[in-house]
């Protein structure tokens, strides 16, 4: 059974959006492409290819594989050569060609299309970018693992990986590491269901059950 695995770069607030140059993406208006570089140095890309892993196929939505598309297929680095190499999975329409060698159109349904390749094999299939993507599959329970680099920036607008869809579920922390820069790195692995509790040590008063019986009125109005 494959593992369904995102790697990707945030800001601290969440947003996701042309982290790679000024033209990567403008949707919106965005003008702040290429964040990531100046806090970008060696140790940073050491993390981000140790995030990726090994013996994986690339899972991508339609904005990022046609972003991808017209860069990678040139590139002759240890990336580039394992991108033009592997499978990659890609969830859009018949209007983006799939000329990317190795590229595969997901047809029908995305969730029971990627639930069909969780199926297929043991290489694990990582999602790039791919936004729109990755929030439909945590809305599914279908990520098995998030990595995000997190850069010392706050952008306040653009695309952001959280958009308030997620299933809600438990995640184990299994590293943290961070850059001389400021980017921090954590891996999380799915957990299970949420857990709560109550620090509370003592029944409520009257006035904390008042508040409650405030605010359950202020919900119903």
């Amino acid at each position: 059974m494959r593992k369904v695995r995102f790697a990707g770069f945030l800001s601290i607030d969440g947003v996701m959006q042309g982290p790679g140059g000024p033209e990567e993406d403008t949707t919106g208006g965005f003008s702040f492409g290429g964040w990531v570089w100046p806090h970008f140095d060696e140790v940073s890309g050491g993390l981000m290819g140790e995030a990726m892993g090994e013996d994986y196929d690339l899972l991508l939505g339609r904005r990022t594989y046609e972003i991808f598309a017209a860069y990678w297929p040139t590139m002759d680095d240890e990336i580039g050569r394992t991108f033009n190499a592997i499978d990659k999975y890609v969830a859009a329409g018949p209007e983006t060609p799939m000329d990317w060698a190795h590229s595969h159109r997901l047809e029908g349904d995305v969730l029971e299309a990627v639930r069909a390749l969780k199926a297929s094999g043991d290489r694990d299939l990582l999602i790039q970018g791919s936004g729109e993507l990755v929030q439909t599959l945590l809305a599914a329970g279908l990520v098995d693992e998030l990595t995000t680099l997190t850069f010392p920036i706050m952008l306040g607008r653009g695309k952001r990986l959280f958009d308030g869809t997620a299933s809600p579920r438990g995640w184990t922390l299994e590293k943290s590491v961070s850059s001389p820069t400021g980017v921090v790195v954590n891996r999380y692995r799915l957990a299970g269901d949420v857990r709560t509790g109550s620090f509370a040590e003592q029944p409520p008063r009257p006035a904390e059950l008042a508040r409650r019986e405030r605010w359950a009125s202020e919900d119903r109005g």
